[in-house]
């Protein structure tokens, strides 16, 4: 009989080697890494830094609500269409794809995409604009800033540090999507320069992932059909190459592979235009990557076709009068919830109470607020505001 081995015939390389063996040289390592703000003295020796970024992510609470948070329709709607849950793994999936034939830190990315969706409020956009109007007297309110709170604060699972401490790689991709540029925290998180091509995919990807399944989605609730769909080239070379691969779909087979192959038309353009541009700037190293704008993209043909279902999906879309009158319920719900909260800070739960001593009110009542989902936020609005109006 064979003696036992005290090894595995094959052992893998630790998480920093690896990257040197795979990364392209305008990747971001995790050994380059900036830091976290809080030292951690253990050291994994298999997962790197954006690895350990991605899997507490994903353990967090403010990750698992988005599950229940509004993408475009109510997330009560039906249970087929996206939430922001869904929305930001179609988004990690993509992106993940397109790091991976790029070359780039496939953690870093999946980490940027999990999490770019934090802070979004219940109810959308509709929901944030309320919630904006609300807080206005103490500098507003952006779905990235507060994320970038969430992360850095809110989120208590480890009792060393508050927040996540995640990587400043990590952290930084909110301030980079925030609009609010002047913001210190903002200026401090984007001194370095440009972005990273692991926030630049993303960023793009997101993008195309909300629009293309706002279309899905649109579709699948009635808002509008495939005869209104006819006339954009968007969908015409979409469907061009569905029927290509396979002839002869009709009826309710027929969109599922449409959507896919939009997805595989963008993701090899992106990648392909994108690969170019780094290839004619003769970008070697992450230093050169935060030198020079615009590598990441779309080629120009494909761009103008996106930019005609951008205009589609705001006038046919994001206009109907179902997803308006959505988002006036959710602008109702956030404004009365948060009347209700400043009032009454006394109804807060309990780990919001504490804080009001040493914290702007109005500032807890709108961590509160942006924390819910659209069922809670529902749920709540009726049982404290009621003659206020109805939400569902």
């Amino acid at each position: 009989m064979e003696p036992a081995r005290s090894e595995l015939p094959f052992q893998p390389p630790d998480g920093a080697t690896r990257e040197r063996l795979l990364l392209a040289p305008y990747a971001m390592r995790a050994e380059l890494s900036r830091g976290r703000v809080y030292p951690e003295s253990w050291v994994d020796p298999y997962r790197p830094a954006f690895q350990r970024d991605r899997e507490r992510i994903v353990h967090a609470r403010s990750f698992r609500r988005l599950t229940s948070k509004t993408q475009v329709l109510v997330a009560q709607t039906n249970d087929h269409h996206r939430t922001r849950l869904t929305h930001s793994l179609e988004v990690a999936q993509v992106s993940r794809t397109c790091a991976r034939m790029l070359g780039l830190n496939e953690d870093l990315v999946e980490a940027i995409a999990l999490s770019h969706d934090l802070g979004h409020p219940p109810y959308g956009h509709a929901g944030e604009r309320a919630l904006n109007d609300c807080l206005i007297a103490v500098g507003g309110f952006d779905h990235n800033l507060h994320a970038l709170r969430i992360v850095d604060k809110l989120e208590n699972p480890y009792p060393a540090f508050p927040g996540l401490n995640l990587s400043w790689e990590v952290r930084s991709a909110f301030a980079y999507h925030s609009k609010r540029r002047d913001h210190p925290l903002t200026i401090e998180l984007t001194a370095p320069g440009g972005p990273l091509l692991e926030f630049q995919i993303v960023d793009e990807c997101d993008s195309l992932a909300y629009d293309t399944h706002d279309l899905d989605d649109a579709l699948g609730v009635g808002v509008i059909t495939l005869a209104d769909l006819h006339g954009t080239d968007f969908w015409r070379i979409g469907a061009e190459r569905a029927e290509r691969r396979w002839p002869g779909l009709r009826g309710e087979d027929y969109r599922a592979p449409v959507v896919r192959a939009l997805f595989e038309w963008q993701v090899l353009d992106l990648v392909a235009s994108t690969r170019d541009r780094l290839t004619r700037h003769r970008v070697d190293s992450v230093d050169a990557v935060r030198r020079t704008p615009g590598l990441v993209g779309f080629s120009p043909e494909v761009a103008a076709v996106r930019q005609e279902l951008e205009a589609f999906l705001r006038a046919r879309v994001y206009r109907h009068p179902w997803v308006m009158e959505m988002a006036d319920t959710g602008v109702r719900a956030v404004a009365g919830l948060f009347a209700h909260f400043s009032a009454h800070p006394a109804d807060l739960p309990e780990r919001h109470r504490h804080r009001l001593e040493r914290e702007n009110p109005a500032r807890v009542v709108g961590d509160y607020l942006a924390g819910m989902t659209d069922r809670f936020a529902a749920r709540e609005f009726r049982r404290l505001c009621p003659g206020v109006g109805s939400v569902s």
